[in-house]
């Protein structure tokens, strides 16, 4: 699986889960600015108990702005920096009015949500299948927590 460098860490801890019965994992939070943690920490509040048909595990260290489903983990990290790939000419899917950049472009495994005024990245192995029910549960959460940024912003 080939992933932006930016997940180079949370794909090692992802991997590294533990737990006696109960599965745990390791994530990094990003660091946004206050107005951003808590938009993101609504979302995340929101965020469902089972996404892809895995249900949610622990996140270490516990952040309002992380969340994990399943094993192989989904990840999602909420008030990430931008993606430095990102560019106005960027191919981007949108679902359900969010727009969404896929990384790496062959073969995605990370799609972050853009557009709006936080960043919302979603580790998605391949393993779960076609990425559309993910995204679209997500996204209609982003839809409702984070404020579109206007036309033609990023």
């Amino acid at each position: 699986m080939r992933v932006p460098a930016r997940w180079a860490p949370v794909l090692l801890a992802l991997a590294a889960a533990t737990g006696c019965g109960a599965q745990t994992v390791r994530m990094e939070p990003p660091l946004p600015d206050a107005a951003v943690e808590e938009r993101c920490a609504a979302l995340v509040a929101d965020l469902p108990r089972t996404l892809m048909d895995a249900d949610r595990v622990g996140v270490r260290p516990e952040s309002e702005l992380t969340a994990a489903w399943g094993e192989p983990a989904i990840g999602l990290r909420c008030g990430v920096a931008r993606p430095t790939s990102l560019a106005p000419d960027s191919h981007l899917t949108e679902v359900n009015g969010v727009p969404w950049l896929s990384e790496p472009a062959d073969a995605p495994t990370v799609f972050t949500a853009v557009g709006h005024e936080a960043y919302v990245e979603l580790l998605l192995p391949p393993s779960y299948g076609p990425p559309a029910p993910a995204l679209t549960t997500i996204g209609d959460l982003v839809s409702e927590h984070l404020t579109p940024l206007p036309d033609g912003a990023l």
